[in-house]
């Protein structure tokens, strides 16, 4: 199966899982929007991403994380951030690709990343995936390593819940 984790925003991340394995990680791809030169996601480049892997002919699900407004952002902020959340749902629809929210204070939990900086999700995924560390070297990508963490929450939720069932 794979597995898209979406952290979303326009700094947000996108990451490729199969099983446990990181096959691709992304920032996520953006566009400049207005004459201020804000960005907004590029939708038609995410959707790409995510056909790529429908060609693959596999089980495929996007793993999306469900957030809300946080305390001290600004109006327009919040609604710029709401819309790139309702244009991956949107894309994700339009693919009839399955959709799973994940709330961060689920994921984070499972990683021991609650009450963390935002560099301990990058520092995490490089424990695990040491493999990809030059991937993710900088501080502004702990937005990829919450996207492979997103994923890799899932893989793991899941199994979990098959081995229970038995």
């Amino acid at each position: 199966m794979i597995i898209i984790g979406i952290d979303p925003g326009v700094s947000g991340g996108i990451s490729i899982l199969e099983n446990k394995k990181v096959l691709e990680i992304f920032d996520m791809p953006t566009m400049i929007d207005g004459k201020k030169n804000k960005k907004q996601i590029n939708g038609a480049e995410v959707a790409n991403v995510i056909r790529r892997q429908l060609d693959l002919k596999k089980d495929i699900v996007i793993v999306l994380e469900h957030v809300n407004a946080m305390p001290g952002q600004g109006v327009t902020s919040m609604f710029n951030f709401g819309q790139s959340f309702g244009v991956i749902k949107g894309i994700s629809a339009a693919l009839n690709v399955p959709l799973y929210l994940v709330r961060p204070t689920k994921w984070k939990k499972h990683f021991d990343l609650l009450k963390t900086n935002k560099d301990a999700s990058r520092t995490k995924t490089i424990q695990i995936y040491p493999m990809i560390s030059d991937k993710i070297s900088k501080k502004k990508d702990s937005n990829k390593a919450d996207a492979i963490l997103i994923a890799r929450y899932f893989f793991d939720s899941q199994n979990s819940e098959k081995t229970t069932k038995s």
